[in-house]
């Protein structure tokens, strides 16, 4: 089974190919368009992501998410979420991999089968990095209604994140 789930990219790259050589398709020069259609894309996303990716990390580094998920440990508590995974909860709509480091912590600390990592694990899971996917989203927009879209996101995200631990206490 291994072997054959090994095997479904690389047939479905030849399959293209020869479905693009049967309709007479001139792969390497559509190839090529498709890649000089990218670069201004990345020359307008990299302003976005570089915000984001400056604002995750000054977070950790400053105190300002240990300091916030302090904070938030109260309403965390009322709503059934751990306060252990306020962390993760913050950084995760900023930064995946920031949000994969903390998640590495709390599995370490709390053991892989507890409550807490379980809802970490789902919270993770069930997540986006809001802000890096809104980045690359809006940037090729030139009317952005970024602040609907952000608050929208955000919301449903607190949403999920509650409903994620609701349902790791009841199973």
């Amino acid at each position: 089974m291994t072997k054959i789930l090994a095997l479904i990219i690389p047939l479905i790259f030849f399959g293209s190919f020869a479905f693009a050589l049967f309709r007479k398709v001139r792969v390497y020069d559509s190839f090529a368009d498709g890649v000089k259609g990218v670069l201004p894309l990345i020359i307008s996303v990299f302003p976005y992501i570089a915000a984001i990716t400056m604002l995750s990390k000054l977070m950790e580094v400053s105190g300002l998410s240990a300091a916030m998920a302090k904070w938030l440990a109260p309403a965390f508590d009322f709503l059934g979420v751990p306060k252990e995974i306020a962390p993760l909860i913050l950084i995760k709509p900023l930064s995946g991999s920031g949000g994969i480091a903390v998640l590495s912590d709390i599995l370490e600390i709390y053991g892989v089968d507890s409550y807490i990592s379980r809802c970490a694990c789902v919270v993770y899971g069930s997540s986006e990095t809001i802000f890096y996917v809104g980045a690359v989203y809006f940037a090729g927009l030139k009317r952005k209604k970024l602040n609907a879209a952000v608050c929208i996101a955000v919301i449903s995200y607190l949403a999920s994140v509650v409903f994620a631990c609701f349902l790791c206490k009841i199973m």
